[in-house]
């Protein structure tokens, strides 16, 4: 995974370089500052989903083509974020018993997005299917085996996964009670 985002930084630059851009271009036209251009591009910061889509853009890039220049050093194609690398965001002090936790970046603006609630009862039965977004999911309650392409990831509450929905995937709920996840689609 440490790999994979590394090869983010280093695709943004790749591409960047060959475009004879400059950081301070990239983050003009991106809505960002340099430094965080900078940061992402040698590995000491990853972006939100939402950051990273802006930059792709900037970079006058199909996301498509970043994500196919990436190197898959795991040679999955998918990301998980485990529940227990969620991050505490500290809120304003009279917020009593509300705790936040980071799972996911800010909303998008030129992107089509759609979120929905999906509940996979026990025992249910689909074929694979495919989207004509990327697809970000996280376990609400329960847990599911998602399979993507020929590929098998198990996700349980707190976890969260993102993958390209041109991908053949379909959810499988093993267990005996219900899966309820977040679903949220970004059609680019």
């Amino acid at each position: 995974m440490d790999d994979y985002l590394i090869g983010i930084g280093k695709r943004i630059k790749e591409i960047r370089k060959n475009g004879k851009l400059t950081i301070s271009e990239i983050a003009m036209r991106a809505g960002v500052t340099s430094g965080l251009i900078s940061r992402i591009e040698n590995g000491r910061t990853i972006p939100s989903l939402p950051v990273l889509l802006k930059i792709i853009s900037s970079l006058d890039v199909e996301v498509t083509d970043f994500f196919g220049g990436l190197p898959q050093s795991n040679g999955v194609n998918f990301i998980v974020s485990r529940k227990e690398d969620n991050t505490l965001i500290e809120k304003e002090d009279d917020a009593v018993g509300f705790s936040y936790s980071y799972i996911f970046g800010k909303q998008l603006n030129s992107i089509g997005f759609e979120a929905v609630l999906l509940h996979v009862h026990p025992n249910s039965k689909r074929e694979k299917v495919i989207t004509d977004a990327y697809e970000f999911k996280y376990m609400l309650s329960g847990e599911c085996y998602y399979l993507i392409g020929e590929e098998e990831v198990l996700i349980k509450e707190g976890d969260s996964i993102f993958f390209d929905g041109r991908i053949a995937h379909v959810p499988e709920n093993r267990s005996n009670s219900t899966a309820t996840m977040l679903v949220l689609y970004f059609f680019i």
